[in-house]
């Protein structure tokens, strides 16, 4: 339930593992809002997986210049601060693929025609009146654009309905968190201000004029733009063409006021992410400041990191309790990300350098890419993974390091659909030949092992989401035995 880029991710990301797969969506199409713009490189990530990035990376080609930030008192007289991607950019040595600007209204149309071409029964146009969990199934009470009313009955429902979630408000799920961090109001509009960001192209520009302290976001870089300043009740859209002309610093500037929508920052995480054989994902499970842009991308990790449970479970590889990780794994991720997004400061000048309230910052880039669940799905040895720092080193319950193994290929290239060792000992590809569900990859790199804390003989276990499930330093004295109860541990859910 949900149409957004979490219901369409999830479309996407069942279609790939085999599951046929419903989404019903209330609007008639796609959001006309470019909302969520930045998809970061775990997201892109997980787009390469399913054979997607290259769709993605071109529909955000018109913003692939538009990595910095900038303040001044206006727009035209902003000047650049030092962020973005340049020289230092790490993303080549953590990641296969990059972050990408691509704003919503752009991404939804291409992912949901991706899931269409791949097999996704898309509904749009279709409201859900009631939902039933009776134990065995979940049955939607429908309605068509037609008016006509049916009934949708599936196996498992996943609730990407948003902030507001019917669903989660059925199912009596409370929220906790720091609540309401203010107030503020969205403003899209278009004019051309190419001739004034030509040369100096930015995603963000603080402007700092007193009659309008606000941000100035590009959506694609020559006509649409988003203003995001205090709310200011009973200004109408003349009035916010005028602020706009003043934050840019453009008096006679051509304005067209698509929207103008006030909208509450805040952090609000749902109590539980589950309720029988319902799911809550996304903006429905945990909604969060923009400030760290990790919202959308969340909500997209969510359902990868769910679908391939629900593939397990509903082929019956894979018992129930599998499905109880992903409230253990992403309600830990859900509210650690939306508090150090409330944490962080909405001033540019002080942006990773100090958060907002005093509340210690974990590395960016870390909490992106270096977490560690804290329990679930895995067979944990002790080893923990760092938050100050990008520290993957083969922990288990952290996502398999990027190891480049050739010319655009990565060892998070090798993880297919199911559970995946990793080695290089001809007994472990005998072992998995035995062992239902798990494929061999042979990695012989001497380099790669040991940056994840394995011999020559030992291997990693690797789930469907990137994540190490197992990691062996050295072969036991029959790997065939072993492997087997490793596979089980981990697919009960309670490694």
């Amino acid at each position: 339930m949900g149409g957004g880029l979490v219901g369409l991710s999830a479309a996407l990301f069942l279609e790939w593992h085999g599951v046929p797969a419903v989404l019903v969506e209330k609007r008639d199409t796609t959001s006309p809002q470019p909302k969520a713009r930045r998809i970061n490189l775990r997201t892109m990530e997980l787009f390469r997986q399913v054979n997607a990035e290259a769709d993605v990376m071109a529909a955000a080609a018109a913003l692939a210049d538009f990595e910095g930030m900038a303040a001044g008192r206006t727009l035209v007289e902003a000047e650049p601060l030092s962020w973005g991607h340049g020289e230092d950019d790490p993303a080549p040595e953590i990641s296969p693929s990059d972050s990408c600007l691509c704003a919503q209204d752009t991404l939804e149309p291409v992912l949901r025609a991706l899931a269409t071409e791949r097999g996704a029964d898309l509904r749009f146009g279709h409201r859900v009146l009631e939902v039933v969990d009776d134990g065995t199934s979940v049955t939607s009470t429908v309605r068509d654009p037609d008016g006509r009313v049916g009934a949708i009955r599936a196996r498992y429902l996943i609730a990407a309905d948003g902030a507001h979630s019917p669903i989660r408000e059925r199912l009596g799920i409370a929220r906790s968190g720091r609540g309401t961090l203010g107030r503020s109001t969205n403003v899209y509009f278009e004019a051309d201000l190419s001739a004034q960001v030509r040369g100096r192209e930015f995603n963000l520009c603080q402007i700092e004029h007193p009659e309008v302290p606000s941000m100035l976001l590009t959506v694609d870089g020559v006509r649409r733009w988003l203003l995001m300043a205090d709310p200011a009740p009973g200004r109408d859209h003349a009035g916010w063409a005028r602020a706009v002309r003043t934050a840019t610093g453009v008096p006679d500037l051509d304005v067209r006021i698509l929207s103008a929508l006030d909208w509450e920052p805040g952090m609000f995480v749902a109590d539980r992410f589950s309720a029988g054989r319902i799911f809550l994902a996304g903006d429905a499970a945990h909604v969060m400041p923009p400030y760290l842009a990790a919202g959308a991308n969340t909500g997209i990790q969510d359902v990868h990191n769910l679908a391939w449970k629900l593939a397990r479970v509903v082929s019956g590889t894979a018992p129930r309790s599998l499905l109880d990780s992903y409230q253990v794994e992403r309600h830990w991720l859900g509210w650690l990300t939306a508090d150090q997004a409330s944490a962080q400061t909405a001033n540019l000048r002080q942006l990773g350098v100090e958060s907002g309230d005093g509340t210690p910052s974990h590395d960016p880039v870390a909490l992106l890419m270096g977490y560690q669940y804290p329990a679930g799905a895995f067979v944990p040895d002790g080893s923990l993974a760092p938050l100050d720092r990008l520290g993957l080193t083969g922990q288990p319950g952290s996502r398999l390091p990027h190891h480049r193994l050739g010319p655009d290929r990565s060892a998070l290239d090798l993880v297919g659909r199911g559970l995946t060792l990793l080695g290089a000992s001809d007994t472990w590809e005998r072992a998995a030949s035995a062992t239902p569900g798990v494929e061999h990859r042979r990695v012989d790199d001497p380099a790669w092992a040991a940056s994840v804390g394995i011999t020559g003989t030992g291997a990693l276990l690797v789930r469907p989401d990137h994540v190490i499930a197992w990691r062996c330093p050295t072969a036991p004295r029959d790997p065939a035995d072993t492997l087997p109860d490793v596979v089980a541990a981990v697919l009960s859910g309670r490694g």
